[in-house]
């Protein structure tokens, strides 16, 4: 693993290049012709993302009927989705978001005592993968465990400001809660018991982090991304980015998608996005559902650790889709 212990080339922070006023983005940010953001791919935002409200989960038998329905055929069709009701503050989100936004902007040396390194990611970053003269994101983050408790380690939090890492505990707790209960829907709505899926990810020693992202104003958005083309590697994921828009993504043998997606930036403001990912237990063999699996609708990919996934994507960096079709069975 020697290979990861060390970034190939010196880190630069985007975030300094943001506030340096360069006309032009370096030619290491500059995505190829074929990876650029395209007047076209202003229209995303256009589409009507499923919205779900979460309340319907307590209501009569026929809402929570509907409800379910409707959460069933957005990760279906989607593999994305906006829920609303879900029961975290909307104070409790607008404090996290800005919390995070102030440590992004305290001076540089305080913000460097974090800097992390590929051996785990922990701490504050501006590169994913480890491939010398990758073409880069225009984009920084700081990445932290939440569990495993003994993956947690408030010390690797930022200290500053001092509301900081009482309101990611508080934050993240919620969501570990949510998520829960998002896997008691989805298990149900897959036709397996409604405790299938947790017991699949560990039970309740299951792995869950964060990830702040800092997407700052950049002088040609048109040729680079805040984040590369990617479906992320985990279980389930929930976004909380500037726009209030929360989102999730699931892996069950492919009958709910794992959505490739990628971020844009602007040269009139910077973004901040939280990531939530819920995670299997490090070290559990995960498989597709055998009772997911007919004769016409084999396992799709061979089991593997966690783990062994997560180095995987790391050794070879975000690259939309290919990472999971590289692992396909071949059987």
């Amino acid at each position: 693993m020697s290979c990861l212990q060390d970034w190939p080339e010196q880190i630069v922070r985007v975030q300094s290049l943001s506030d340096s006023s360069l006309p032009v983005i370096p030619g290491r940010y500059v995505k190829p012709p074929s990876e650029r953001p395209s007047i076209e791919s202003g229209a995303d935002t256009e589409i009507n993302i499923p919205l779900i409200d979460l309340g319907g989960l307590v209501g009569d038998d026929s809402l929570r009927a509907t409800t379910m329905r409707h959460i069933s055929d957005a990760c279906k069709d989607w593999g994305f989705l906006q829920i609303v009701n879900h029961g975290i503050s909307p104070d409790l989100m607008h404090q996290v978001r800005e919390v995070w936004r102030q440590f992004f902007h305290l001076p540089i040396e305080l913000k460097q005592v974090y800097a992390n390194s590929p051996a785990t990611y922990e701490g504050y970053g501006s590169r994913l993968g480890v491939e010398k003269g990758a073409i880069l994101d225009w984009s920084d983050y700081f990445f932290l465990n939440y569990l495993p408790m003994s993956q947690k380690d408030h010390n690797k939090w930022p200290a500053l400001p001092t509301s900081c890492r009482e309101l990611i505990d508080k934050y993240c707790d919620q969501l570990v809660k949510l998520c829960g209960t998002l896997m008691k829907v989805f298990s149900i709505n897959l036709g397996l018991g409604e405790k299938y899926l947790q017991n699949a990810f560990g039970g309740e020693d299951i792995g869950a982090c964060l990830r702040a992202n800092l997407y700052p104003k950049c002088p040609q958005p048109d040729l680079t991304l805040g984040i590369s083309p990617h479906s992320d590697p985990g279980g389930m994921t929930l976004l909380l980015p500037d726009d209030h828009v929360t989102g999730l993504q699931v892996l069950s043998n492919a009958i709910y998608k794992s959505v490739e997606h990628r971020v844009i930036v602007n040269s009139v403001k910077e973004r901040i996005s939280l990531a939530f990912f819920y995670n299997p237990q490090s070290d559990l063999l995960i498989e597709a559902a055998k009772e997911l699996m007919t004769a016409d609708r084999p396992a799709l990919y061979s089991p593997m650790t966690y783990n062994e996934y997560r180095l995987y994507i790391r050794e070879k960096g975000l690259c939309g889709k290919s990472q999971m079709d590289s692992l396909k069975s071949l059987g």
